[in-house]
């Protein structure tokens, strides 16, 4: 099944309906004929997930249906599993054509098809949380941290355990922020068990006793597992961009964001090898750097005049609770309701809504 439409407007196909995919699908939408392939019918605000499990109305806004920002394109929901030069293969035998490809597939999760499930889904955690009387939470990365902060601050007559295998929390940047943080979640009666792994494999007790590496015991009514997911990349790997990933699965790209020696294949977001620590905000500039760079080559201008994407400095704000945050700027690290003010109020998601040309409230 052929679903390329060809005629005057160039073909563009979009893989991937996370940060990246949908702001550069939203933003070329009226400039070319753009199919956007993605597994699920919505777009979620990924950073804005952790709130939801606390707060489930608050997913009524991060949680965005394709077709309401992509109202001039065609929606596709199902994964691709082969590219050729010219065609998008997805799983169930739809055949894509394209003039530019972007390929925006990030890291691998399992969400449902449609926005109301992951909203059920979301209510359900928040049951989960709110039924428990202590809860474990494995990983100390931002997901873990972000988690703990939000618990401790709505539910703090939770018993709260957080175990990370590494030697502090957040490892994605500095040591001043982790200690400031440690500091946080102490502060918060959160129990944190540094250099230590959960065998999730060997519960007993109903599902409540846990084992540590280190032979530690630990109960807990329910536990979340926030560790890093796989990048989105496993596939290409039987594609013709197999040679365009790095040892890490990561796409190379150039300055402009192309797929290193393609001309029409762009890559954005999580699974690019650019030298940046991997973060939303960065993958919004990613889309509209390439956003530009698709309408550049569509008017048919020269290859000089292409948008050169500068990788960012490490920095990061990291959310604990609806009022303080951690910020690591590239100047200092400040910890509570200033970088708060600046992020955990709202998690950006009135921001990112305008991006797409949504209403900021409901």
């Amino acid at each position: 099944m052929d679903l390329g439409l060809g005629g005057g407007r160039r073909r563009v196909v979009v893989i991937g309906g996370g940060v990246a995919g949908s702001l550069i699908a939203k933003s070329i939408q009226f400039l070319s004929d753009v199919t956007l392939i993605d597994q699920k019918e919505y777009f979620e605000i990924p950073w804005a997930s952790l709130r939801a499990m606390v707060e489930p109305s608050f997913g009524e806004r991060s949680v965005i249906n394709h077709r309401d920002y992509l109202t001039n394109g065609r929606l596709v929901t199902s994964s691709a599993i082969n590219v050729t030069e010219t065609e998008v293969l997805t799983a169930e035998g739809r055949l894509i054509a394209y003039d530019y490809l972007v390929i925006a597939t990030g890291h691998t999760d399992s969400f449902p098809k449609t926005r109301t499930e992951r909203l059920k889904e979301y209510q359900a955690e928040y049951e989960k949380i709110n039924s428990a009387h202590s809860i474990l939470i494995v990983g100390g990365g931002p997901t873990g941290v972000e988690l703990a902060g939000e618990i401790a601050v709505d539910c703090p007559d939770k018993n709260l355990t957080l175990v990370h295998d590494g030697s502090r929390l957040l490892e994605f940047i500095g040591p001043k922020a982790a200690d400031k943080t440690l500091n946080w979640l102490t502060s918060k009666k959160v129990e944190v068990k540094l250099e230590q792994s959960v065998r999730l494999d060997d519960i007993s007790d109903g599902g409540k006793t846990y084992l540590t590496s280190d032979g530690d015991i630990l109960k807990a009514d329910c536990h979340f597992l926030c560790t890093g997911k796989p990048l989105g990349s496993l596939w290409l790997r039987g594609t013709n961009l197999k040679n365009n990933l790095d040892n890490h699965g990561r796409l190379m790209v150039d300055e402009n964001l192309r797929v290193k020696g393609r001309k029409n294949v762009f890559a954005i977001g999580d699974i690019t090898d650019v030298p940046e620590i991997k973060q939303g905000y960065l993958a919004q500039k990613h889309a509209l750097v390439a956003a530009k760079n698709l309408k550049l080559l569509m008017e048919g201008e020269k290859e000089s005049k292409l948008a050169k994407y500068q990788p960012s400095s490490v920095k990061a704000i990291v959310s604990l609770g609806r009022r303080d945050a951690v910020a690591q700027l590239s100047f200092t690290t400040v910890i509570g309701s200033v970088p708060g003010m600046i992020k955990s109020r709202d998690l950006f998601v009135g921001k990112t809504r305008k991006k797409l040309g949504l209403e900021i409230k409901l």
